[in-house]
């Protein structure tokens, strides 16, 4: 039988060029083996690594300490008690001294504005506050106390008969006002204000048992009974050298009192007298 030279070469051509393609294809497959050899393991899925859970470091909170008045870095002591001038403290206050107080706040309505107004005239003073206003407004007692003005207790609900109250009782208002301004301000009270200046034997015993000491004014305008604007500037423009006067940012609408100090502290500091906080 014949064969066709150029079938012949043909054919071997084509089972050439399919040799080739095999060969390809197996180099193909040794390029997916291991290299020993093994074909290689199907790689798994990837599995996405948790995050570590980080729990943040809290942030330490200070523990409440005194702040102490601004003539002294140490701690007062009474000469009197209850103590009704700046003379009655020692070490005293330096001369021409005058100390301003402010009791029955905060207050959301009159407190803002009288520290706006103590801001102005760059005045720090004293705030003797209730523990009931404190727990409703933490917020505005913190601005007090970040203004840099003392803070001290005024019992926690303002009994105006406090003197004559259980040593249980005025132990309560207290303790409870004393606890609650420590850990709202971080400041520990260092005076006490007897609501109405009621004192007796159990009030006074109490107060030096937490370490407070009683504080009382020289100076009353009786802004509390809204008495006109005129008799308030009036009665604190009386004040002089280590007087304590008291006035009010709670317990009603004190918008006579913030006018009132409007014109009384340049007038004041227009004399020579200083203000300072307890």
């Amino acid at each position: 039988m014949e064969v066709d030279e150029s079938g012949g070469t043909s054919r071997r051509k084509a089972l050439w060029l399919l040799g080739a393609a095999a060969g390809l294809t197996a180099l193909g497959a040794d390029a997916a083996r291991s290299p020993g050899g093994s074909p290689a393991a199907a790689s798994p899925a990837a599995t996405p690594r948790a995050r570590p859970v980080i729990h943040p470091t809290p942030t330490p909170t200070p523990t409440p300490t005194p702040r102490p008045a601004s003539w002294t870095p140490g701690k007062l002591a009474a000469l009197d008690k209850p103590v009704r001038e700046l003379s009655d403290l020692a070490p005293p206050a330096p001369p021409k001294s005058i100390a301003l107080t402010i009791d029955d706040g905060p207050s959301p309505t009159w407190t803002p504005r009288m520290l706006d107004l103590l801001a102005e005239h760059e005045v720090p003073a004293t705030f003797f506050i209730i523990g009931e206003q404190v727990k409703e407004h933490p917020g505005l007692t913190r601005r007090i106390a970040d203004a840099g003005h003392q803070i001290c207790n005024h019992t926690e609900t303002h009994p105006i008969t406090i003197a004559n109250l259980s040593k249980k009782r005025v132990r309560k208002e207290i303790v409870e006002a004393h606890d609650r301004i420590a850990d709202v301000t971080g400041v520990v009270p260092q005076f006490f204000r007897s609501p109405g200046g009621a004192w007796s034997k159990t009030v006074l015993d109490l107060v030096a048992e937490h370490g407070m000491l009683p504080v009382d004014w020289a100076v009353d305008p009786r802004d509390w009974a809204r008495p006109g604007v005129g008799h308030i500037r009036r009665a604190l423009l009386k004040g002089k050298e280590n007087n304590i006067l008291l006035c009010h940012d709670g317990g009603g609408d004190r918008s006579q009192t913030i006018k009132a100090l409007k014109t009384v502290i340049p007038k004041l500091k227009k004399r020579g007298l200083t203000f300072v906080a307890l």
